[in-house]
């Protein structure tokens, strides 16, 4: 059966599946990976390593069943980064607190997990929900100087980072979330979580692969259809773009900002689930430092996007665990890691600049082409009347 007026649904089709904006869509990450890669291999040749070699250790390594396993546990924790920091910049929020917010929602849930001990069905949801909850609960502070004392949530993140860093030091002391004795070591950590706290894992030939994936593409899958699927993503993604035309649409932006950083927070309390769930069991000094801030880069790269954060979440973790053996394989330093992380941030910015100059001059020629057919048209008629 064929469309009844083919002429109408061209349009239509055209514009859904537009092929030259999804070409200046993949170009600016694609163009920050390269120029990374540039900039990466200069350094190494000015230090006296040879560029391909390194790359070779880093894609061996990678493409190796233990390195592949590695690297889908760390894009779990990744992932989540991402999303919570994107979910803010969607709604044009820097929410710079993740870190805090994932912090105090991981140690809540560690506690929680190490005193009670329900069946897993109901354990694992308590988890996840006490993580979510103080999470959002602290990210909501943020949210709610902006609204009602118009603090910049960047200053205020910031902030609340040094806060909850003083808070969780002050909670995991002895006789409060760590236990009166310590156990064999002189580490300060709560107990091991129960054993129904436990999330499921997937042996395989590459080591134990951690079933927290799961939860990662369930909360991109719902961040993608919140955004395009509901009235809820149409006011945030209005109010991203202008509070003002929002607002006279009749969107209620207060309430929209303090519920955005309610969720990037709710978000942010999942990042440090996967570690503690699937492999550490505990909160203690073994918590990764810095996962908020790689969560900015992973968004950024990602184009706040959830399908786009999942390959910038892999790339990073490829470049995190392929990078621990340069130095074990050809003497590299460690730190060219870190140093190709901070360039592709860098390109990023640079790549999606030049993009968008070269998208809004391709508009303007656009434009001017159909104005001047239009009065090329418009010429021909008055000469044939």
């Amino acid at each position: 059966m064929t469309s009844p007026n083919p002429a109408a649904t061209e349009p239509v089709a055209k514009k859904r599946f537009d092929t030259e904006k999804i070409v200046l869509g993949l170009a600016a990450p694609v163009l920050a990976v390269l120029l990374s890669l540039v900039i990466c291999s200069v350094l190494l040749a000015v230090s006296g390593k040879e560029p391909f070699k390194a790359f070779d250790v880093l894609f061996t390594y990678g493409t190796a069943s233990d390195g592949q396993v590695g690297i889908l546990n760390r894009a779990t924790t990744y992932y989540l980064a991402g999303a919570a920091a994107a979910f803010g910049f969607r709604m044009n929020l820097f929410n710079i607190g993740v870190d805090g917010q994932y912090k105090l929602g991981v140690l809540f849930a560690a506690f929680v997990g190490s005193q009670v001990d329900l069946p897993a069905i109901l354990q694992i949801p308590l988890l996840l929900l006490t993580a979510m909850a103080v999470g959002g609960l602290w990210a909501s502070i943020a949210g709610l100087l902006k609204v009602y004392r118009g603090v910049s949530e960047v200053i205020s993140t910031i902030m609340l980072n040094a806060i909850a860093s003083a808070v969780v030091t002050l909670l995991l002391v002895p006789g409060i979330f760590a236990p009166e004795k310590g156990t064999t070591t002189n580490s300060i950590q709560t107990d091991p979580i129960s054993a129904s706290s436990h999330f499921f894992t997937l042996e395989t030939a590459g080591g134990t692969l951690w079933g927290f994936l799961v939860i990662a593409v369930l909360v991109g899958i719902v961040f993608q259809f919140t955004l395009s699927r509901t009235r809820f993503g149409f006011d945030l993604r209005a109010t991203g773009r202008s509070e003002s035309a929002a607002t006279a649409s009749g969107v209620n932006v207060k309430r929209m900002v303090i519920t955005s950083m309610v969720v990037s927070g709710g978000i942010a309390g999942l990042i440090g689930l996967p570690e503690l769930m699937s492999s550490s069991y505990y909160f203690g000094q073994n918590i990764q430092p810095g996962l908020g801030f790689i969560g900015i880069s992973v968004a950024l790269l990602g184009r706040n996007s959830p399908i786009g954060i999942a390959f910038s979440a892999l790339l990073f973790a490829f470049l995190d665990v392929a990078g621990t053996q340069l130095p074990l394989q050809g003497d590299y330093p460690q730190e060219i890691v870190n140093v190709m992380q901070g360039t592709i941030v860098i390109c990023v910015v640079v790549a999606y600049e030049l993009v968008r100059r070269y998208g809004l001059k391709r508009q303007q020629q656009k434009v001017g082409a159909e104005l001047a057919a239009q009065a090329a048209a418009a010429a021909k008629k008055e000469v044939a009347a």
